[in-house]
């Protein structure tokens, strides 16, 4: 198999995260949890960007689990971090959580939940990409068409839908082969 130079699993882990940070909006915009929804999240304590109370990262060195649920003040969702305040024993306390630093996500009430993998397997980018703004690589310019210009040979565009004649023309086993949505859907 060849290398994955696209680093698919990381980008899958930042737009799952993308759904924590969404969930958190949405009770933001809604001015509370919709019907019986509340959230369990853990996160790691120490991880870069992440403020803990320091008796509370004493108390949980390496991870926590946060109820988002009845009593909860403050809470702003930004990019690649949320911020809450919560009691702990009665004392109110303010929690800085990045996005990477969330290693499971949970939804009791209709049974959903996210396991991310440990941040330290995302570290071949040098800084986390914000969650909401991945792009895509520049695409370099289409070259200028000239039609007195023939030192090139073009290579000549595939259709986008062949019949069933030319279908049945090419070989079985050809090495790579692009399947159409087309050919799943129902006729």
């Amino acid at each position: 198999m060849a290398q994955d130079l696209m680093n698919y699993e990381q980008m899958t882990q930042l737009a799952l995260r993308g759904v924590v940070r969404d969930a958190i909006r949405r009770v933001i915009r809604e001015d509370g949890l919709p019907g019986a929804h509340h959230f369990y999240i853990t996160f790691l304590t120490r991880f870069p960007g992440a403020e803990v109370d320091e008796t509370l990262a004493k108390k949980y060195p390496e991870e926590i689990t946060i109820v988002l649920e009845h009593q909860y003040w403050d809470l702003t969702a930004n990019d690649d971090h949320f911020e809450v305040t919560l009691k702990f024993g009665g004392v109110p306390k303010y929690l800085k959580v990045p996005y990477t630093a969330i290693s499971r996500f949970h939804d009791p009430s209709v049974g959903f939940a996210l396991q991310f993998e440990p941040p330290g397997e995302m570290q071949p980018l040098a800084e986390p990409a914000p969650i909401a703004h991945l792009e895509p690589a520049p695409q370099p310019a289409p070259e200028a068409k000239s039609s007195k210009s023939k030192s090139k040979p073009k290579a000549k565009a595939k259709p986008k839908k062949a019949s069933k004649k030319a279908a049945e023309e090419k070989p079985e086993d050809e090495a790579d082969k692009v399947v159409s949505l087309d050919a799943f859907r129902k006729k």
